[in-house]
Order: C-alpha cells, then sequence, then structure tokens
C-alpha cells in the first residue's frame, strides 16, 4: 500500500498526527532527525542536501510539519541564514525529491506570522512576515507552488495560529505555568481579540486538505471558532486546571515600559495585541468547521498538564 510521509513525526504536532492517521486505517511513514524505533525513517538535519529517498519510497502524499521553529531568544549569529536553510531551502528540496518520487499531494504546515504579527487575517492577504521565521516560511510557501507548476504535484499550505493541546511546549506551556501558581497578573484591562487553535482541530483540518479535490494548490488559515482576549484565555485555562487566577488592571502604557525595562517587550506585545484569523476560505472551499469547541480543547490540555505538574 502507498503511504503518507509525515515529517517531524516526533514534534508536538507529528506526532499527534501520525497517531490520528494510523487510528484511522491510514498506512504512514514516520521521518525524524534520529530514528530511535523501527517504524521510523532517520533523515538527519534538514537542508538543502538531505537525502529523502528512503523516507519517500512508495509515498503518494507528502505532510511536512518539521521545521526550525520560532524562539523568544534566539542565540543563533544569523536566525534567518538558519531558518531559511532547514524551512526554505530545506523545504524546497524535500517537495523537489517528492516530485520527481511520484508524491501527488504536499501539505505544508505553514504559520501565521507569514500573515503578520498582529491584525484580522484572511487567506487573501498579501503576506507581511515580520520576522525571519514568518519570512522563511513565506519564501518556502512561494517555492512550492513554483515546483507545483513545474511538476504537477498538488501543493496545500495551510498556516495556523498557536497550537495547543496535551504535549504543547514553547509559550503556551508557560502560560499554563504561570497561571498554576496562581500569582496576580496586572493584565486584566487588555481587551485585545487572539485566535488559537486546538491539537484536535489542526489534525482535522490537515487530514481534510490532504484528500479533499478543491484543496490543491490553496493556502488556508485555520482556527479555532473562539477568541479569547489575554486574560479570558488565563481565566479559562484556570478554570480548565481548576485553580484560581488574579488579574488586576495595569494601563498598557505601564505596562509596555516596564516590558522594555526588562527586555521583554516582544513577549508583551504577544499579550497585548490582536491576532485574528479568518477560516471562511477553507469553509467555502472544504466545508472544515472545528469540530472541537476551545473549552473542550482547553479541558484537554489541563488534564495532561495536571498529570505532568502533579
Amino acid at each position: 500500500m502507498s503511504s503518507i510521509l509525515i515529517t517531524g513525526a516526533n514534534g508536538f504536532v507529528g506526532q499527534a498526527l501520525c497517531r490520528h492517521l494510523e487510528s484511522s486505517g491510514r498506512v504512514i511513514t514516520r521521518a525524524v532527525r534520529d530514528a530511535a524505533t523501527a517504524n521510523q525513517v532517520s533523515v538527519g538535519d534538514i537542508h538543502d542536501s538531505t537525502d529523502w529517498h528512503s523516507a519517500l519510497k512508495d509515498c503518494h502524499a507528502v505532510i511536512h510539519t518539521a521545521a526550525r521553529v520560532h524562539m523568544m531568544e534566539d542565540q543563533a549569529a544569523d536566525p534567518l541564514a538558519e531558518f531559511r536553510k532547514t524551512n526554505t531551502a530545506g523545504t524546497l528540496n524535500l517537495a523537489r525529491q517528492a516530485a520527481s518520487s511520484g508524491v501527488r499531494r504536499f501539505v505544508f504546515i505553514s504559520s501565521i506570522k507569514v500573515n503578520g504579527e498582529s491584525g484580522h487575517f484572511k487567506s487573501q492577504d498579501t503576506p507581511a512576515p515580520q520576522d525571519a521565521y514568518g519570512l522563511s516560511k513565506w519564501e518556502a510557501e512561494q517555492g512550492l507552488h513554483e515546483i507545483g507548476k513545474q511538476t504537477g504535484m498538488e501543493i496545500v499550505v495551510i498556516r495556523p495560529p498557536l497550537v495547543y493541546g496535551p504535549g504543547v511546549g514553547a509559550n503556551f506551556l508557560r502560560l499554563m505555568r504561570i497561571v498554576k501558581k496562581g500569582l496576580p497578573m496586572p493584565l486584566g484591562g487588555i481587551r485585545n481579540k487572539r485566535s488559537l487553535i486546538y491539537i484536535g482541530n489542526l489534525i482535522d483540518a490537515i487530514t481534510l486538505a490532504l484528500s479533499h479535490p478543491a484543496a490543491a494548490g490553496n493556502t488556508y488559515l485555520v482556527a479555532d471558532r473562539e477568541t479569547f482576549s489575554t486574560p479570558d484565555l488565563m481565566r479559562n485555562l484556570a478554570v480548565a486546571m481548576g485553580t484560581r487566577i488574579y488579574l488586576p488592571s495595569m494601563p498598557s502604557s505601564w505596562l509596555r515600559v516596564a516590558a522594555k525595562i526588562t527586555g521583554k517587550s516582544d513577549e508583551l506585545d504577544r499579550l497585548l495585541d490582536s491576532l485574528v484569523v479568518d477560516t471562511s476560505s477553507i469553509q467555502q472551499d472544504l466545508g472544515w468547521k472545528a469540530p472541537w469547541n476551545a473549552q473542550e480543547g482547553f479541558a484537554e490540555t489541563a488534564k495532561w498538564f495536571n498529570q505532568i505538574d502533579a
């Protein structure tokens, strides 16, 4: 039977995706940096000369989740060059080899950061990445569509906002730890709106995009049905985690001064600014609707968190 190649199979999204596809009877090939089990294929570091021959054998589709991820304090001497090495050149190298191997559809997990850092975004908006990570993803998207035109391989791009769920790390996990401590946070006056996506909703959208005929050649923004202000997000997490949180109000201007003094301006921007994702394109084209509401997603995430933080 032909297989679906999942890159980044040991990652947060990759692991959930593999479990879902296998449970639905799909045959998958797990690509990882260093193979740890018999059902994985080691490809090493991802760059412009990575050999994907073994991983692509008998594959009819690729879901590319592997990436050099965004980080708040990047220690690389040239972050853009490092992001481009993996996220741009590495992705396009994989796509060329996939097309040569007869892969029919290539699903690329990009990022809402291609659109920008704040605002109300639609799939049709002109991309405006503001950092090296977003730029590397945008350059990869453009290269993929060109490869698709040249080879006939169907390209589908999915741009999620912040993804959460059991196994989450990075900023969302840090936020949960802050909520768990119950310390007062002067964020009660923030009136922004943020889109997020529960891992189950993202996997559902990816699975649909993998096979739906109308998805070919398109870019889709995906998100949960609900948006939250930062304080409302923290309150919902506190309820799901069975704890309490105190959120007094402080003027945003004071918060920005404090963040500038402590070198945390970028982190504060993500707490104060709005980022709203319009999912109408994938709804109209593919009939997709997020199957889980945010409260269900928070509950599952909190259940996992309370187990690991017990």
